[in-house]
């Protein structure tokens, strides 16, 4: 095995991290909607809400004064002083006394306005008549306040105070809330980015070089199913077949390139018999079975293609319209038909086929049989190649006793579906078998920058939880 220690940069896809993100798009406005209701209830409990009265008012000098400037440098001077009468500790003493509630009471600030003799005044308090009656006190007590000090300046109100509707600190919290929001999904994109570059499981070809144990036989890659009018009719879309019009020339070049492999891999070993598996559901190993029978019998091969996936079969669906069937395997298997009752022929593809309709629940039994062996032994002599599609092997044991009865094994990883750490345990299970393994064919890949659409519906529906339909 080459693994890697550590990360690389190739091993890194961009589609999947966009794929994933768009796939946990739903998580990330969870979590904004739980942080903006949650923080929407702390704040309700926690918020004290603050409301604002404001007045102006115009310092002056009582008397005439006909110097103008002087007037105006005066009273500006004396809204300094006037704004410190106003937050002095004394004035304020006597607003509670006359408002007579200590608790409400908050403070009240003066600001004076630049190069002028205005002074703005506000009161602020947890209750919005309270921050009015403020005001109203403080204009009847300064002057007993500053009388001493102001003997002729007068104070003049330019805007009347008035009643707050709403609280003065609000807007800030509301804007708190959406940047809280905001900043928990970032933060779970970028989890989410984080997991999908950190999980290990093969998403580019340098990845699976470099981290699976065997040979890469090839790479197969992404594909479109096309519509026929069959299927705009509304009948079931069929299986993604290299014999297919709908499915492009990569795809089927893909096939092609693979199948030669695979050949001379056995033709210089002698092998005959090729055991197609994979190691979770969905990873369309039932498709590169049949793919590699029809790309092998396109050459003049004689291919006998055997749907060995007892738990869950799926190449019935696939040719059940190419040929006749009067028996299936589980006919032969159980006694009720020869060999040569099961063995059908597809003459359009020129291939042979024993295919087994329903899954059959003591699979293991079968798939360990002396009557299996003898039915595989028996057209070893009669064809060129023999392919088994059999069962994921993390879903039943069936693969791993099938192993005894092919000459070599390929095993299918779809890209970014399982862990690599699981792939390479298979492996070790094919070599403690004592079964070749020819090596590994990456399936359903998306090269960085290319869509060509989506995978079709091969192989399981039910083993797992994850659907053909969600793994993109």
């Amino acid at each position: 095995m080459n693994q890697s220690n550590g990360l690389k940069t190739d091993e890194i896809s961009i589609y999947h991290i966009v794929l994933d993100l768009v796939k946990n798009i739903w998580v990330i406005l969870l979590v904004a909607a739980a942080v903006w209701l949650g923080l929407g209830s702390v704040i309700k409990m926690m918020y004290v809400p603050e409301y604002t009265a404001s007045a102006t008012v115009a310092v002056g000098t009582k008397g005439k004064n006909t110097n103008s400037l002087n007037s105006l440098n005066t009273t500006k001077q004396l809204a300094g002083a006037f704004g410190e009468v106003f937050q002095s500790n004394v004035l304020m003493d006597k607003v509670r006394e006359d408002l007579g509630d200590a608790d409400a009471i908050g403070e009240i600030s003066a600001q004076a306005v630049s190069e002028t003799n205005l002074m703005i005044l506000q009161a602020v308090s947890g209750d919005p008549r309270t921050a009015y009656l403020m005001l109203q006190s403080a204009f009847r007590n300064y002057e007993s306040v500053s009388e001493y000090l102001f003997s002729n300046a007068s104070l003049r109100i330019v805007k009347e105070p008035s009643v707050p509707f709403a609280p003065s600190n609000s807007a800030v919290l509301t804007q708190d809330r959406k940047l809280a929001a905001l900043a928990a999904a970032v933060l779970t994109a970028g989890v989410i980015v984080l997991l999908s570059v950190f999980r290990f499981t093969v998403k580019t070809k340098n990845g699976a070089v470099r981290n699976l144990d065997g040979n890469v036989l090839g790479l197969v890659p992404f594909e479109r199913g096309g519509r026929t009018l069959r299927e705009l009719a509304g009948r079931k879309e069929k299986h993604l077949l290299v014999s297919s019009s709908t499915v492009s020339m990569p795809f089927t070049e893909g096939y092609r390139k693979l199948s030669a492999r695979l050949e001379h891999h056995m033709k210089k070993r002698g092998q005959k018999i090729l055991l197609i598996t994979s190691v979770s559901a969905n990873e369309g190993k039932s498709s590169t079975a049949a793919n590699l029978a029809l790309t092998l019998a396109e050459k003049g091969r004689k291919i006998l293609l055997v749907d060995l996936d007892l738990k869950k079969p799926s190449q019935y669906k696939a040719f059940k319209g190419s040929v006749e069937i009067k028996h299936f395997l589980e006919d032969c298997l159980e006694g009720r038909a020869e060999a040569e009752d099961i063995l059908a022929y597809d003459s359009k593809d020129g291939l042979y086929l024993i295919l087994q309709e329903k899954g059959i629940e003591q699979s293991t039994t079968w798939a360990n049989s002396d009557r299996l062996r003898e039915l595989l032994q028996k057209y070893r002599g009669e064809m060129d190649y023999i392919i088994l599609d059999t069962s994921p092997m993390a879903v039943a044991a069936d693969a791993e006793y099938l192993m005894a009865a092919a000459d070599t094994a390929a095993i299918v990883v779809r890209q970014d579906w399982t862990d690599v750490q699981s792939i390479n345990e298979a492996v070790d299970n094919v070599r403690q078998s004592r079964t070749d393994l020819a090596g590994f064919v990456l399936n359903a890949f998306v090269k960085q920058g290319t869509v060509s659409g989506r995978y079709g519906k091969y192989g399981y529906y039910r083993y797992g939880k994850r659907r053909e339909s969600d793994a993109r």
